[in-house]
């Protein structure tokens, strides 16, 4: 995903780098929308008028009537990346037009830029932009909000509930007559726990009234119920499936996905997902434990077009439920679905090893049972003897040590960014130096105040995260300047640490290469300069107190402006030699790396051994990390921490404080999957901690910085389904006429308040 490291890379980026897929003309031929594009976002960038309406205006005169050839096939907006990439004119021409109204708002020509907007949404409402960070972006609902934030001078985010009109409870025709299936009745359990499991239904007829409506293998019944009939006859039904994977019409989202034509394991996900937002949570755990048991090596592909495994996923569930409703007395024991060789985008040569384990009779009180903890913990090895580094114990399990205790990471990602700002177009001012008010303070650190305060008593944010439990903050050194006595204040008076780090190439940063085609980890030259870069960091930051230890990328696995992804051999083994070379400056501080989920992780145990911490930016859901930590133990056994983790305060079809209850409930679960998987707890034992992304709403990020942008950005397991960048934070910018000063707690502050005091 996107994230906050951008922001200095951003001006980069829109100021010149690539915005089309379409390929670059050859000599004598007429430029390409592609090329004309990228000119038309370079001009717009640097605010040259006449060159933004010259490139912008030669691309609609060539082009415009192919783009409106494309556009008249389509009947919906493409969603795949070949099919919105098949319509490349279209995209171009709609993106000139949408550049020519934003440069018209600049000049105040508001009604011509109206004129530009409405165009957009009438002639090309399929039209879609490419966002260099990774996903693309409709630039009919861009314009839809820039004429409201002309119109209204703001989007309205409160959102009506019409609870009459949607059907938000599912009444089931056939619960099925057990609770908790007990599957060796019907048929029988064959190679547990090796790559050959399977369950071979014995008795279809009673295994089909056991489990009940939309379970495999009564999955027909459905048609049966007379709700489903009643449905299809007020044409609920209609439309794309994924379109009701988070539908506030919770019973036509069940009946539509329970007789989906898609993966028997997708299928039962979903439909176990509508049944657990309705409340029929035991229904939920029967139809997850069916992909368990039937398809426990079911897979299907995120909007990133990486393998997404339903099993483990299942499992994960099924945990967090449990867990969460001790009231049901079971727990499933020994379950576990491992996809050996499934740590890259590879999925020929993947094999499960399934155990389906057990659901066995549980007390109120097994939540609270931990693994024992010896008086005296017996350290079996650790990272180093100075005053930061990791331990293990002789039962395998892990903790950061900071001056001879324990340390649990609780972190924020912090980067306040004014309202209006934007390094999109070169803008964005830093943090550490803002000064708006001339009073010689930081304004974000020291003088942001409450909206509930009627006197906006400075309280600042340093003061905001102290009090919910904050003690880490991740930074990079580069590209932006570092003001070392705000750190060191930030430590000092508030006792907050700062994990550092070098990007190692990702996004093009330290290496000296272009953004396109971006590092190559098999160049010595930039390698040279990689390492030069993580020099000066470390040797400018090693004796500084603030310093917990050092972090190398961010999520460069997933490869955008470096190769890392094709590469990911060359690039953890560089990353190992960096690692190496830290040491031998500073053995003080343990080094980490930030990848991305767990893609390439059995590379990373094989080639990175000295680097001493495995982290990586996850995002998985409102159930926690599910098999994560365990996969680390296995293949890398490595203390983990998440670098990046978190929720939108913003779901579409849902009220402000239905959303914020939504991201503190998402947080809350992330947070305590965490402190589960911690040292002498139940789960793997390798977890040191986390960081929450973010500290506070960044309104540039889909693109207009002036408007708090509703739209999403990509598909995601969020509440509504997608990532909306722009409400992310803990803390809101209120209607961001007061930014960078007014603070909105959010609730998930004072869910963090509570979890970290």
């Amino acid at each position: 995903m996107m994230n906050k490291f951008l922001s200095y890379i951003c001006a980069f980026i829109f100021l010149g780098a690539a915005f089309s897929f379409a390929q670059s003309p050859t000599a004598g031929a007429k430029p390409s929308s592609g090329e004309l594009i990228n000119k038309s976002w370079a001009a717009h960038g640097k605010k040259d008028v006449e060159a933004t309406f010259k490139y912008t205006q030669e691309l609609i005169d060539l082009y415009k009537g192919e783009a409106e050839k494309e556009g008249a096939l389509l009947k919906a907006l493409p969603k795949a990346k070949n099919e919105i990439e098949d319509v490349g004119a279209l995209n171009d021409v709609a993106t000139a037009y949408f550049i020519q109204a934003e440069s018209y708002m600049r000049q105040e020509k508001i009604e011509e830029a109206k004129k530009i907007f409405k165009l957009i949404i009438n002639k090309y409402p399929y039209a879609q932009a490419w966002d260099p960070r990774g996903w693309f972006w409709s630039i009919k609902l861009a314009a839809e909000q820039s004429i409201k934030k002309i119109e209204t001078g703001s989007i309205e985010v409160e959102q009506k509930k019409k609870v009459s009109q949607l059907h938000t409870k599912i009444t089931l025709y056939d619960p099925g007559t057990e609770d908790v299936v007990n599957y060796e009745k019907y048929g029988e359990f064959k190679d547990i726990g090796t790559k050959d499991y399977r369950y071979i239904v014995k008795n279809q007829e009673g295994l089909i009234a056991a489990v009940g409506e939309g379970i495999y293998p009564n999955t027909g019944s459905v048609r049966w119920d007379p709700e489903f009939k009643k449905a299809m006859k007020e044409k609920r039904l209609e439309g794309d499936l994924w379109d009701f994977s988070h539908s506030p019409d919770l019973e036509a989202a069940f009946l539509k996905w329970a007789t989906a034509n898609e993966p028997q394991g997708v299928k039962l996900f979903y439909t176990a997902l509508m049944l657990e937002k309705s409340g029929l949570i035991k229904h939920a755990l029967k139809c997850y434990y069916a992909i368990v048991v039937h398809y426990p090596a079911s897979y299907g592909w995120t909007y990133w077009h990486t393998p997404w495994y339903v099993g483990p996923a299942a499992v994960a569930k099924i945990n967090f439920i449990l867990r969460n409703n001790p009231q049901f007395g079971y727990k499933l024991e020994d379950a576990d679905i491992r996809i050996i060789n499934g740590y890259d985008n590879d999925i020929s040569n993947d094999i499960a090893v399934v155990n389906p384990g057990r659901f066995v009779k549980a007390g109120l009180l097994d939540k609270l049972i931990v693994k024992p903890k010896p008086d005296l913990p017996k350290v079996k090895k650790t990272s180093g003897k100075g005053k930061v580094y990791t331990a293990q114990y002789d039962n395998g399990d892990w903790q950061l040590m900071v001056e001879g205790s324990p340390y649990v990471i609780k972190g924020i990602t912090y980067s306040p960014t004014k309202v209006g700002q934007s390094p999109d177009e070169g803008t964005q001012t830093s943090w550490m130096e803002d000064d708006f008010n001339h009073n010689g303070k930081a304004d974000g650190p020291y003088d942001s105040y409450l909206d509930v305060d009627p006197k906006k008593t400075p309280t600042g944010d340093f003061k905001l995260m102290q009090s919910m439990g904050v003690n880490t903050i991740r930074l990079y050194h580069h590209p932006g300047k570092v003001n070392k006595e705000v750190l060191r204040d930030l430590y000092n008076n508030y006792g907050i640490r700062v994990i550092m780090g070098d990007f190692l190439g990702k996004y093009a940063l330290g290496s000296g290469a272009l953004w396109n085609p971006g590092t190559d980890y098999n160049n010595e030259e930039q390698k040279k300069k990689m390492i030069e870069s993580v020099k000066g960091m470390v040797g400018e930051y090693k004796d500084e107190p603030f310093i917990l230890f050092w972090l190398l990328g961010n999520e460069n696995v997933y490869g955008y402006a470096c190769n890392a992804n094709t590469e990911p051999d060359a690039f953890f083994k560089f990353a190992n030699e960096v690692a190496k070379i830290i040491k031998s400056i500073d053995p003080d501080h343990p080094v980490a790396i930030c990848s991305g989920d767990i893609l390439f992780l059995d590379k990373f145990g094989k080639d990175a051994p000295d680097i001493d911490i495995f982290g990586t930016n996850a995002y998985r859901g409102d159930y926690g990390f599910g098999r994560l930590w365990r996969s680390v133990k296995e293949e890398a056994d490595r203390p983990a921490f998440i670098t990046e983790f978190g929720c939108p305060a913003y779901a579409e079809g849902k009220t402000s404080e239905e959303g914020e209850d939504a991201q503190a409930a998402y947080h809350k679960a992330s947070w305590e999957n965490i402190e589960d998987n911690m040292a002498f707890q139940s789960g793997a034992g390798n977890a040191i901690g986390g960081v929450v992304f973010e500290w506070l709403d960044e309104w540039w990020k889909a693109y207009e910085p002036s408007i708090h942008d509703t739209k999403g950005l990509w598909a995601g397991p969020f509440p509504d389904g997608f990532m909306h960048e722009e409400w992310l934070g803990l803390a809101a910018q209120g209607d961001g006429k007061e930014s960078p000063f007014l603070r909105h707690l959010r609730k998930a502050y004072y869910t963090y308040l509570r979890l970290w005091r």
